[in-house]
């Protein structure tokens, strides 16, 4: 089977950066009609704007997909702009750490809800859409749904707290959503990484030797991802060629989920 998406549309969110850029950017080159969503309206302009200017299979949208709403609109203008839906990858992640003795620490709420409750809810209603335009007479694939997660979710580390809990809860998530939308023809799958040498994390580790080398040194493969190698593992799950793979949790950690050590960094 061929990894090849083109012509597939694909909503992509947490475009504006990082891991979500790269993955959109991947799928465009790919030949896919893609939809950037971030709620960084700014950002995502400045990496996307020109972008969807210069080619008709390209889309903006910004908004906070908190909201039921911006949901329900993100939808629609996907389908107006493409006719249809055929990946979602929930790439909108976000990480901070928790002191788990703070009265005032919010975090485990703010992660659950962007992490896991903001993608349930993308999914189910981007699961919905994709039977509502699907051809009955047709027995082809509905659709792709990818959840990107984190190797914190199977890892001890006391300030990543929120984090783990989040992604763990993210995969279950993943896997709960593959058996209930199978029958419909809908497969659900995750990606769980380790350090990817995004923007941010260059930035932070630009002055940081030591985190660099921790990383590396726990990492059996001697070094940090780039992003395209999660958005190439992302394309082979939203293509045909994962056809028969559903709620499967893929590890893209350079084997550093093996070997790492309770409090060692892992993200």
């Amino acid at each position: 089977m061929s990894m090849s998406i083109a012509g597939k549309t694909a909503i992509v969110t947490g475009a504006a950066h990082g891991v979500g850029l790269a993955i959109a950017q991947h799928f465009v080159a790919a030949g896919a009609n893609v939809v950037f969503a971030d709620r960084n309206e700014e950002a995502l302009e400045r990496e996307a704007g020109k972008l969807a200017e210069e080619q008709g299979a390209v889309r903006v949208f910004a908004g906070d997909l908190r909201q039921k709403l911006t949901i329900k609109n993100l939808l629609s203008a996907t389908v107006d702009a493409f006719d249809q839906v055929d990946i979602l990858v929930n790439a909108s992640r976000q990480v901070m750490t928790t002191d788990p003795l703070d009265p005032e620490d919010t975090s485990v709420e703010q992660l659950l809800e962007q992490n896991m409750m903001t993608a349930l809810r993308l999914s189910i209603a981007t699961a919905r859409r994709m039977i509502k335009l699907a051809d009955e007479s047709s027995d082809r694939p509905l659709g792709s749904i990818i959840n990107l997660s984190s190797i914190t979710a199977s890892r001890t580390q006391s300030d990543l707290l929120g984090l783990s809990i989040s992604a763990a809860a993210a995969d279950q998530m993943t896997r709960s959503l593959a058996v209930a939308l199978a029958p419909k023809r809908i497969r659900v799958n995750g990606v769980a990484f380790g350090s990817v040498l995004s923007a941010s994390l260059k930035d932070a580790l630009k002055e940081d030797d030591e985190a660099r080398s921790s990383i590396i040194d726990h990492t059996p493969m001697g070094r940090i991802a780039g992003p395209g190698e999660v958005a190439d593992a992302a394309q082979y799950l939203a293509s045909d060629a994962s056809g028969f793979v559903t709620g499967h949790i893929m590890t893209v950690d350079g084997g550093r989920s093996l070997v790492d050590a309770a409090g060692t960094s892992a993200h």
